[in-house]
């Protein structure tokens, strides 16, 4: 990464800093002495940093923006550090916005990925002249393409099953010990709470979390369900639905698996008061808020950014109501945590998605892992950013244990075969070894989910945020999630 032909001395002792710091991060570090502004994000866009620049020449930078006010503006893309030399007056980026670049006086400095093509060069044509003989060492191992030609079966004994364990486990003691006692007027306020749908992702996470945190300490576990009118009509339209029906959140189905999995919560982790947040929102409340919502979320536009950004906006402001036994009802309670855990990149590194079992079926083994290598790759351009600003709004933050970098190398590493289940035999479960048949996507988590006692988690499907807490399609047509919006849904 440092050529003599590129690093020069002024920049080698930040990027020395920078280059030696892991996590979720976006930073502005201005240099006085040497007129040097650096900038950038994390590896995999855990944070959000935005820059524009004006007709004028101004710069701008900023972690949110408000598109209301001026647009232009654009993600810095997680593909490594920015410089911009201040003392020049040519200091303009490329008219293409998409592409990030910049003129002479800045620069790009790449992650040190160990494909040759990811060297570090300048984007300016005049700094293309290093050498590509040696390469960086890569920050991610790369994917473990092994295939033996059969799928070896995975089980509950084999060892990546324990190893998974421990791995997870050390990730998410980095991210849930010593959090600070949040301010709050009641007695036992929760320190934490959990992204929770009810699928294996993250409940079992939430099922880890107990046997590191003392059991004295609740956990709050966010479940949201929204009020879907196209949802709402058709079941209208089913004659053999009663006056008595169940309510439009009690029927989402991230409602009924989020309360499946709290109660299986209740009953193996028994010492550890759990506290369901049932975030229920109108339609009436959706419409209200929709405008701030995609506020925030430019300058993603389109309709699936719209309909995740609602589910975790809502989620974020962690307005609910819980039960209760000393009134043995629901009651109003808005969760203090200001940590959330998120059980994203699960579906990434371990095949959870339907697209990796269609890759599968086409392509088998090498496209299975060439669909899973695409996956975590573009990981760093998808909408972390995006989640980060809508969760950052109401005071929070949110934290992916299945992204931890040791925790991701690891996974990368693992063969096919101990990760997900597609091409192996199926097995029924049997009262002598107990050997559970379970989906083949994220197999691995699965069976760590089984082998904890969480086994209604361990055969949960996979479904998609949006479709789970029923925020997708909420108006009649045929719009589709890759679909801008429109100036109807702006307004």
């Amino acid at each position: 990464m440092e050529d003599p032909d590129f690093i020069t001395e002024p920049h080698q002792k930040p990027l020395s800093v920078l280059t030696s710091i892991a996590g979720p991060y976006a930073f502005v570090f201005y240099d006085a002495n040497h007129q040097n502004l650096y900038y950038g994000r994390d590896v995999l866009g855990r944070r959000s940093l935005l820059h524009k620049e004006d007709p004028d020449g101004t710069f701008h930078m900023s972690s949110i923006c408000d598109a209301s006010i001026s647009d232009g503006w654009t993600e810095v893309e997680a593909n490594g550090f920015y410089v911009l030399n201040l003392s020049s007056n040519d200091r303009t980026l490329d008219d293409d916005p998409r592409t990030n670049r910049c003129s002479a006086s800045c620069f790009h400095i790449p992650w040190p990925y160990r494909s040759r093509e990811t060297l570090p060069r300048s984007i300016h044509p005049h700094f293309n002249r290093i050498s590509h003989q040696q390469g960086p060492t890569s920050l991610f191992p790369d994917i473990n393409r092994t295939h033996l030609g059969h799928s070896p079966k995975l089980s509950l004994a084999c060892p990546a099953v324990e190893n998974l364990s421990k791995k997870l486990h050390d990730s998410l003691s980095y991210r849930v010990l010593d959090i600070p006692l949040p301010p709050a007027n009641s007695s036992n306020p929760s320190r934490l709470a959990v992204l929770f749908s009810g699928g294996v992702d993250c409940t079992l996470l939430a099922r880890l979390v107990h046997d590191i945190l003392p059991p004295e300490q609740s956990v709050d576990l966010l479940n949201v369900a929204f009020e879907n009118p196209r949802v709402v009509s058709a079941a209208k339209a089913n004659p053999s639905n009663s006056k008595s029906a169940p309510s439009a959140f009690a029927l989402c189905p991230d409602r009924v698996t989020g309360l499946a999995s709290f109660m299986e919560l209740q009953t193996v982790c028994a010492q550890r008061e759990w506290r369901f947040v049932s975030i229920d929102i109108p339609y009436e409340e959706t419409l209200a808020h929709r405008p701030k919502i995609i506020s925030l979320m430019y300058p993603h536009n389109t309709e699936m950014d719209l309909s995740i950004a609602c589910a975790l906006y809502f989620a974020a402001r962690g307005y609910g109501t819980i039960y209760t036994h000393s009134s043995g009802s629901q009651v109003p309670y808005t969760t203090p945590a200001r940590v959330f855990l998120s059980g994203l990149g699960a579906d990434e590194l371990f095949g959870g998605y339907t697209r990796h079992a269609i890759a599968f079926d086409r392509r088998g083994h090498d496209g299975l892992v060439e669909e899973l290598e695409l996956d975590f790759k573009r990981l760093g351009k998808r909408n972390l950013g995006r989640d980060d600003r809508i969760i950052s709004h109401w005071g929070r933050e949110v934290r992916y244990p299945y992204l931890d970098e040791t925790f991701a190398a690891w996974a990368l590493e693992l063969p096919l075969w101990e990760k997900c289940g597609f091409g192996q035999p199926q097995s029924s479960l049997d009262s002598d070894c107990e050997e559970p048949n379970l989906q083949p996507s994220k197999k691995l988590l699965r069976l760590l989910a089984w082998k904890m006692d969480m086994k209604r988690a361990a055969t949960e499907k996979k479904r998609a945020i949006q479709f789970g807490a029923r925020t997708a399609k909420m108006e009649s047509g045929r719009s589709k999630g890759s679909q801008a919006l429109t100036s109807k849904t702006l307004s």
